[in-house]
């Protein structure tokens, strides 16, 4: 059984930055592997990728909470940017969708054991 995408929490799985324009910076790391994580990354001077967000994007970031569903998100961002943001649960679904593929989120009421088990 899949779930409704509208009816998932997503909750962030990485860090970011709020930058001083509003947009929002996802730090990204480098190295996965603890011993490099502990030995390498302390001594480089960017151990980070960094994603920078659009304003659509920053706002979305923003909503995750790992309260809000991601329905309860796209209604927020309907209200916020209007007409521009439409279709919103189209463009809202392929942007989770990105934010998952990259592993930057999860959902709090959902994982592939869930799925599994329907």
């Amino acid at each position: 059984m899949s779930a409704n995408l509208l009816e998932l929490i997503p909750i962030r799985s990485i860090k970011s930055i709020d930058e001083a324009d509003g947009t929002v910076t996802i730090l990204k790391p480098k190295f996965k592997n603890p011993w490099v994580v502990k030995f390498v990354a302390t001594r480089v001077k960017n151990p980070d990728y960094k994603v920078k967000l659009d304003a659509y994007g920053s706002f979305v970031w923003k909503q995750i909470d790992g309260e809000r569903t991601v329905e309860e998100i796209g209604n927020n961002l309907r209200e916020q940017f209007q007409e521009d943001v439409e279709p919103v649960y189209e463009r809202l679904g392929d942007f989770i969708h990105s934010l998952i593929r990259f592993k930057f989120i999860e959902f709090e009421n959902y994982t592939l054991e869930t799925a599994q088990k329907h």
